[in-house]
């Protein structure tokens, strides 16, 4: 029988100070039947000249009018360091307002809010003493100037996200418990170079699903979502969602995902690392 089922749809929310670029090489990495829809949020690259989101409100607003599946639509959301922390507003709002969950929460270089997190934490440190710690990182462009262009355009980016990242930190500490446990199966993915956020920090995630969690590490250093190793981790993951969301039922016909995200069993055969 021919496999007639629409790929599963990925939203991809970037890190602090970044846009839909930093997803530009998944397509070709990610194999078939996922499609990537990377969500770009106000205030960078063709949005640049819109205000940036820095409260949780505003944010929602924001997300629950693009992230808008069609009915029935099987998807997945994976977000990167501050992109994980909006990946996962995102589907506790959704949680809370009754709407279709997506089928995998994939998280990737963030510890979860009960844990310390270096970069949002320092949100509102002076300019020097942020910038050591992106350089330590990697995150400053090589020759770029006190003055110049990446620090007027860039840094202010770079500082609100870094804001709006406390923010949500914040919120979910104060959800912790049953309320803040969002009811979908859960992937979380380290660097194997991640000074801030090391595997065994990124497995503390497993406390804010209520579903199966899976944790992985793959190469990298913080900045592992611009190499090839994880996109191919997600797409992976994203057709073992595919396949048990699309089984076939007892009478022959195709089992859509269900509000809460349909079936996903965990395990290491389930999003193996290749």
């Amino acid at each position: 029988m021919a496999d007639t089922a629409p790929p599963v749809r990925l939203y991809c929310f970037a890190h602090a100070g970044a846009g839909v670029s930093a997803f530009n090489g998944w397509a070709r990495s990610i194999g078939p039947d996922v499609e990537t829809v990377p969500v770009l949020l106000p205030g960078r690259e063709r949005r640049r000249r819109e205000p940036r989101l820095t409260d949780r409100a505003a944010l929602l607003a924001e997300l629950l009018d693009q992230v808008r599946p069609e009915p029935g639509q099987t998807f997945i959301l994976y977000g990167h360091s501050l992109g994980a922390m909006v990946a996962h507003t995102l589907t506790q709002a959704l949680h809370e307002q009754g709407r279709p969950l997506p089928a995998l929460l994939a998280l990737g270089a963030c510890p979860p809010p009960d844990e310390p997190s270096e970069l949002s934490d320092a949100c509102g440190t002076v300019d020097d003493r942020l910038l050591r710690r992106l350089h330590a990182m990697g995150a400053v462009p090589d020759g770029a100037e006190p003055d110049g262009y990446w620090h007027r355009a860039a840094l202010p980016v770079l500082r609100d996200d870094l804001r709006l990242a406390h923010v949500l930190r914040a919120f979910a500490r104060s959800t912790s418990g049953t309320r803040g446990r969002v009811p979908v199966p859960l992937l979380a993915v380290a660097g194997d170079r991640d000074p801030l956020a090391p595997s065994p920090v990124v497995a503390g995630w497993r406390r804010w699903s209520a579903g199966p969690v899976v944790t992985r590490t793959v190469c990298g250093d913080h900045f592992f979502v611009r190499g090839d190793a994880l996109p191919r981790l997600i797409g992976r993951a994203g057709r073992v969602v595919r396949r048990l969301t699309t089984a076939p039922s007892t009478d022959g016909r195709a089992t859509p995902a269900t509000p809460h995200g349909g079936p996903w069993v965990p395990g290491r055969r389930a999003v193996p690392v290749g």
